[in-house]
C-alpha cells in the first residue's frame, strides 16, 4: 500500500486514483479515505487525478500517540502534497478535514493550490467562547469526549444513527450498510487519536487561516446539519473567506458525501472546471 512518511516517522496511507489535475480529499472525524469513495470515483472518471488520505491515527496510517492536533495533521497533508510534487491541486476538506485544509494553508500558503473546497466543515470556529458566542457550548464537546472514554463503539452507531445522516428526523431513512460503513470507519480509528481529535476540530480557531486563503473558494453546507451547525460553520465561513461561493443544500444533514452523493459530485466537477490555469 502506498504511504508517505513524515518528519516524525509516522506513515501516511493514501489513494491515488485517476489521471489530470490533482484533487485532495480530507476526511471528516473519526473515519478515513474511504469515506469518500463516491466522490473519489466519481471525480476519477472524470478525468482528475484523485488523492484522499488518511489522517494520522485514522484508517491505515500510523497510530501516534502525538500530534492529534490541527497543526501536525495539516504539516502531514503537506509532507503528501510534497512526496507526491502536486500542483495547481483543489483541497476538498469535509467536516474535520475543512479545519486540516485550512491550517494547511495558513501555515504553508497556496502555492501548490488552485482552489479550495469546504464541505460541512468546522472552520472558522465551532466552540463557543467570548469572542465567539454564537459557536457550540463546550458541554456538548465534553459529552463526546465522555461517550468516546466510555464505549466509543456505541457512541459511533448513536452518531450514524442520528445527527450524522440526519436519521432521526421525521421521514428520513439512511440505509443499515451507510450507518454500518461510518461504524466500521470509526473502530479503525487509534482510541487516544480519535479522543484527541474531538479538540482538534472543535477548539481550533480557523478564523485566521481562513483570512489567508486566496485562492477561489467552494463552500457546500447543509442547513439542518447537527454536528456542525450551518450558521456556525458554512455561512460563517464564506462569509469570511474573500469571495467564496456558498452553496446551502436545504434539509440536508451534515454527512452529505453519502446522502447527497449525486448532488455533491456534480457540484465539486462544476467547481473544478471553472479553473483555468
Amino acid at each position: 500500500m502506498p504511504f508517505v512518511t513524515v518528519s516524525d516517522g509516522a506513515q501516511i496511507f493514501y489513494k491515488d486514483w485517476g489521471a489530470g489535475r490533482p484533487v485532495v480529499l480530507s476526511h471528516g472525524w473519526p473515519l478515513h479515505s474511504d469515506s469518500w469513495e463516491a466522490q473519489a470515483y466519481f471525480l476519477a472518471d472524470n478525468g482528475y487525478r484523485v488523492i484522499a488520505h488518511d489522517r494520522r491515527g485514522h484508517g491505515r496510517s500510523t497510530q501516534t500517540w502525538h500530534g492529534n492536533e490541527m497543526d501536525t495533521y495539516a504539516d502531514d497533508l503537506a509532507a503528501v502534497l510534497d512526496a507526491l510534487d502536486l500542483r495547481e491541486a483543489t483541497l476538498v476538506g469535509f467536516s474535520t478535514g475543512g479545519g486540516e485544509v485550512a491550517r494547511y494553508v495558513g501555515r504553508h500558503g497556496t502555492g501548490r493550490v488552485a482552489q479550495v473546497v469546504l464541505v460541512s466543515a468546522v472552520p472558522p470556529f465551532m466552540l463557543k467562547t467570548d469572542d465567539n458566542p454564537g459557536g457550540v457550548p463546550v458541554e456538548v464537546f465534553d459529552g463526546i469526549r465522555a461517550g468516546s472514554l466510555a464505549d466509543r463503539s456505541q457512541l459511533y452507531k448513536d452518531l450514524a444513527d442520528g445527527p450524522f445522516f440526519g436519521n432521526n428526523r421525521p421521514g428520513t431513512t439512511v440505509s443499515q450498510g451507510i450507518r454500518d460503513v461510518f461504524w466500521l470507519q470509526s473502530m479503525a480509528a487509534g482510541h487516544r487519536n480519535a479522543y484527541e481529535c474531538i479538540a482538534a476540530f472543535s477548539a481550533t480557531d480557523f478564523r485566521p487561516d481562513l483570512d489567508a486563503i486566496d485562492v477561489p473558494t467552494l463552500v457546500i453546507h447543509g442547513d439542518d446539519d447537527q454536528v456542525v451547525p450551518f450558521e456556525v460553520g458554512g455561512k460563517a465561513s464564506a462569509a469570511r473567506i474573500k469571495g467564496a461561493q456558498l452553496k446551502v443544500y436545504p434539509g440536508a444533514p451534515h454527512g452529505i458525501t453519502d446522502t447527497h452523493k449525486q448532488q455533491l459530485g456534480d457540484d465539486l466537477l462544476a467547481f473544478l472546471k471553472e479553473y483555468n490555469a
